[in-house]
């Protein structure tokens, strides 16, 4: 289980997020979802320690984050976030096998059961025949299932994903987070697609501006009542599939609302600013 608990957070004086708690079920998926800039991936970097929040507590299994170290912090949290291709010459199957690093002993490298682990995680996501390639030459799809990979071979009792359907075709944007919700560990998610959130997710938490706008289950959180305001859209609910779905569309007046913001940002064409502005 995550719980995090008043979180405060800022940069340069500017805050961030605010009063920020939630709980990640044993074994459940939560999802955090809101518009850009909301806050989702900061607080993800708070709970696997990359930030120190300014106040505020976060515990894994109710052990604070802050006093886990080495392996016991692997042994409890794998995280997958958005990383570019890297240059080094590293291999897929070694890119995986990093996963295993935490149990490997200093002196003896990787053992056989590791190296097992590693080849399993390759398949459960259909990488296994990647092995031999290197990192850098994948797509940004098939690297996002590489670093999943490396996660599942860490074999931790909780993961944090950062939009991981990011580059990702629909049939593996379906076909991850099926499997994500099969492992039956804690994890929690960052998404921007609602429709992924409503389908995979067990409970979610809304973030707008670094505060929560709401949290709940999906059909509570997923409502027009909550999301418009929040993402200045109409939204329809409908499902499919055996799950909520949701259809968008714009707002009433949308069209003249920007065309009126923009004019009120506009530069006065008559003003001695503007050329001033652009004269060396």
């Amino acid at each position: 289980m995550i719980t995090v608990e008043d979180i405060e957070f800022g940069y340069g004086g500017e805050i961030v997020l605010s009063g920020i708690g939630l709980t990640a079920e044993q074994g459940s998926v939560l999802g955090l979802i809101g518009p850009n800039g909301s806050g989702k991936s900061t607080l993800l970097r708070l709970i696997y320690r990359a930030l120190r929040p300014h106040g505020g507590t976060i515990t894994i299994d109710d052990t604070p984050v802050a006093a886990l170290r080495g392996r016991d912090m692997a042994a409890r949290l794998a995280v997958v976030t958005q990383e570019s291709a890297s240059d080094t010459p590293i291999t897929v199957a070694e890119m995986v096998l990093l996963g295993r690093s935490p149990w490997a002993g200093a002196f003896q490298g990787y053992s056989h059961a590791d190296r097992v682990a590693a080849a399993a995680a390759m398949r459960r996501v259909g990488i296994r025949e990647l092995a031999g390639r290197t990192y850098a030459s994948l797509s940004g799809g098939e690297r996002q299932r590489v670093l999943i990979a490396r996660a599942l071979a860490q074999q931790a009792d909780h993961i944090l994903l950062d939009e991981p359907t990011n580059h990702l075709d629909v049939r593996y944007q379906h076909e991850l987070l099926g499997l994500v919700r099969e492992l039956g560990v804690t994890t929690v998610v960052v998404l921007h697609d609602l429709n992924l959130a409503a389908r995979y997710c067990d409970r979610l938490v809304l973030l707008d501006k670094g505060r929560i706008a709401a949290a709940g289950p999906v059909a509570d959180v997923l409502t027009a009542e909550v999301l418009e305001p929040v993402y200045h859209v109409t939204v329809q609910r409908s499902a499919a599939f055996g799950s909520l779905q949701l259809l968008f569309g714009p707002r009433p007046h949308a069209a003249e609302d920007a065309r009126e913001r923009l004019r009120e940002s506009a530069p006065d064409s008559a003003s001695p600013d503007t050329e001033e502005a652009f004269t060396p």
